[in-house]
C-alpha cells in the first residue's frame, strides 16, 4: 500500500504540478487583472455561493461510493446505474435551491444568468467527481490522474487563447471566462464518464427508490460534514461582498491572496484522494494505517511549512509576480491565509483517515465548531478589518479543526509515542524561523532571497528527516 500511494502521488502530482499552478497563477489571477477587483470580486462571491450550496449534488455520495467501492469493488456495475440516476434528480433541485437563494440575497440581471452558468458547472463538476471516485475506489490511478487535469487544461488553451492570441479586440469579459468553464467541464465529463462505464460494462440507468433512499440514508454524515466545512471555507467572499458597502472590492482583494491558497490546496487534496482508498482498505483488512498516515503527515507538513514561511515572509514580493494594483492590502492577508493552509493540509491526512474509518459524528462536531467559529470571527472582525479579519478567521477555524483531528486519530488508532518525530518537527520549525530572520537582515536581491529560503527549508527538511528521498524511492521500487 505505501509503495502504491507514493508510486501514484508522483504521478498525480507532476500532473497537477504542471497544469493546476498555470490555470491558478497564469489564467485565473490574469482574468482578475484584465477585469478588476470590483467584478471578479463579485464573480468570486457568486463562484463560493455555488460551491456553497454544491452539496445537493453530492450530500456524500462520493466520499460514501470511495470507501464503499474500494471494499467492494464487485458493486460498481450495480451501483453506478443506480447513482448517476439519483445524481442528475440532485441536479433539478440544486439549480432550483441554488437560483432562489441567489434571487433572495438580491442578486439580479447578469448576476443571475451568471449564477446560473456557475451552477451548471458545479453539477459537470460533481459528475466527474462522482466519476473520478469510481476510478479511484478501483485504484485505478493513473486514469483518475489524467482526468483530474483535463477540465483545467482545456480552460488554459481556450482562455489563453483569448487572453493572449490576438483572437478578439474587446476588453475581456468575466462572462468568457464562465463559459470557458462550461465547455471545459463538458468534456471532462464525457471522457470519465468513457472510462468508467469502461469498468461497469453495459450501462441501463436504473431508477431504484428502495436503493436511493437506503444510500442517501448512508451517505447523509457525509453530506452534513462536507456541508459544514464548505461554510467555513468558502462563505468568507460571500459575507464580505454581501456585508459590507463596498464588499465586492475587498471580495475582490480577498480573491488575490486566496487564490495562492487554493492553489497549495489543489495538491494537497490530491493526498486526500489516494488516501481514502488506502486507508479504507488496510482498514478493511485489519492492517496498521500509522506507516501511511506519518508518511503523509511528513510530506505535507514539511511542504505546507516551507510555502507558508516563504509566503508571509515575502508576502509583497510573491504577490507582485503577479499582480499590479491593491497589493499593500492584499499582502498581510495573503500571509496569514498560506498559514491556514498548513492547518488545512493536516486535515487532508488525518480527516481522510477518521472518514475511511466511518467517524463520520465526530467528524461532524468537529467541522460545526470549525464553522462556528469561523462564522462568529467573520461577524466580529469584518466590520473593522474587512478582508483581513476573514482571514484571521479562516486561520482560527482550520488550526481548531486540525488540532482535534489529529489528536482524536492519534488516540482512537493508538499510534505509538514518537519523540522522534516530535524533535524533528522542534527543529525543522526553529530552523525556518532562523532563516526567516537572516532573509530580513541580509541585503539581496527579493527573488534571489525567495529562492534561498525555499531551498534552505527543503534542505532542513532532509536533514531533519521530515522529508527523506532515499526512503520514498526505496518504498517506490520494494513490494509488499
Amino acid at each position: 500500500m505505501k509503495q502504491k500511494f507514493i508510486s501514484n502521488l508522483i504521478l498525480l502530482l507532476a500532473l497537477n504540478l504542471l497544469i493546476k499552478p498555470v490555470y491558478i497563477l497564469g489564467i485565473d489571477a490574469e482574468v482578475q487583472n484584465r477585469v478588476g477587483p470590483q467584478i471578479y470580486g463579485s464573480y468570486a462571491a457568486l463562484i463560493s455561493l455555488s460551491f456553497l450550496l454544491n452539496i445537493l449534488l453530492d450530500l456524500g455520495i462520493q466520499n460514501y461510493n470511495t470507501r464503499n467501492i474500494s471494499r467492494y469493488t464487485h458493486l460498481l456495475a450495480k451501483h453506478f446505474p443506480r447513482i448517476i440516476v439519483l445524481r442528475f434528480m440532485m441536479v433539478f433541485l440544486y439549480m432550483a435551491v441554488l437560483l432562489g437563494a441567489g434571487y433572495l440575497m438580491g442578486y439580479r440581471d447578469v448576476q443571475i444568468k451568471h449564477l446560473a452558468l456557475l451552477g451548471l458547472n458545479q453539477a459537470l463538476a460533481a459528475f466527474i467527481l462522482f466519476f473520478r471516485s469510481n476510478l479511484s475506489g478501483l485504484h485505478l490511478f493513473k486514469q483518475d490522474s489524467l482526468v483530474s487535469v483535463l477540465d483545467r487544461a482545456l480552460l488554459i488553451i481556450m482562455m489563453g487563447a483569448l487572453l493572449w492570441g490576438g483572437f478578439t479586440s474587446s476588453a475581456f469579459d468575466i462572462t468568457w471566462f464562465i463559459w470557458g468553464q462550461t465547455i471545459a467541464y463538458s468534456a471532462a465529463f464525457l471522457v470519465s464518464l468513457y472510462l468508467v462505464l469502461r469498468q461497469s460494462g453495459k450501462f441501463n440507468p436504473i431508477y431504484d427508490k428502495a436503493f436511493n433512499a437506503m444510500i442517501l440514508k448512508n451517505s447523509m454524515p457525509y453530506a452534513l460534514l462536507f456541508f459544514v466545512m464548505s461554510i467555513y471555507y468558502r462563505s468568507d467572499s460571500i459575507m464580505l461582498e454581501r456585508l459590507l458597502g463596498d464588499g465586492d472590492y475587498y471580495a475582490g482583494v480577498y480573491a488575490m491572496g486566496f487564490r495562492l491558497f487554493e492553489a497549495a490546496n489543489m495538491i494537497a487534496y490530491l493526498f486526500a484522494i489516494l488516501l481514502l482508498p488506502i486507508f479504507a482498505r488496510l482498514l478493511r483488512e485489519k492492517k496498521s494505517v500509522e506507516s501511511v498516515a506519518k508518511l503523509a503527515f511528513k510530506i505535507l507538513f514539511s511542504g505546507s511549512m516551507i510555502l507558508a514561511f516563504t509566503c508571509y515572509f515575502f508576502d509583497t514580493t510573491i504577490l507582485e509576480l503577479r499582480y499590479s494594483t491593491e497589493i499593500e492590502v492584499a499582502a498581510p492577508i495573503f500571509g496569514i491565509l498560506m498559514f491556514s493552509f498548513v492547518f488545512f493540509a493536516i486535515s487532508y491526512v488525518f480527516g481522510t483517515l477518521m472518514t475511511a474509518a466511518g467517524q463520520l459524528r465526530q467528524l461532524n462536531i468537529i467541522a460545526v465548531a470549525g464553522m462556528v467559529l469561523n462564522v462568529g470571527l467573520n461577524l466580529l472582525l469584518i466590520w473593522e478589518w474587512k478582508a483581513f479579519g476573514c482571514a484571521i478567521a479562516s486561520f482560527s477555524a482550520h488550526a481548531l479543526v486540525a488540532v482535534v483531528q489529529v489528536y482524536l486519530s492519534v488516540k482512537f488508532f493508538k499510534f505509538k509515542k514518537d519523540p522522534r518525530l516530535l524533535i524533528q518537527i522542534g527543529l525543522f520549525v526553529l530552523g525556518l524561523i532562523t532563516l526567516a530572520w537572516l532573509s530580513t537582515i541580509i541585503e539581496a536581491n527579493e527573488m534571489l532571497k525567495v529562492g534561498v529560503f525555499m531551498f534552505g527549508g527543503l534542505v532542513l527538511s532532509l536533514v531533519t528527516g521530515l522529508f527523506q528521498i532515499g526512503g520514498i524511492i526505496e518504498l517506490v521500487r520494494s513490494r509488499e
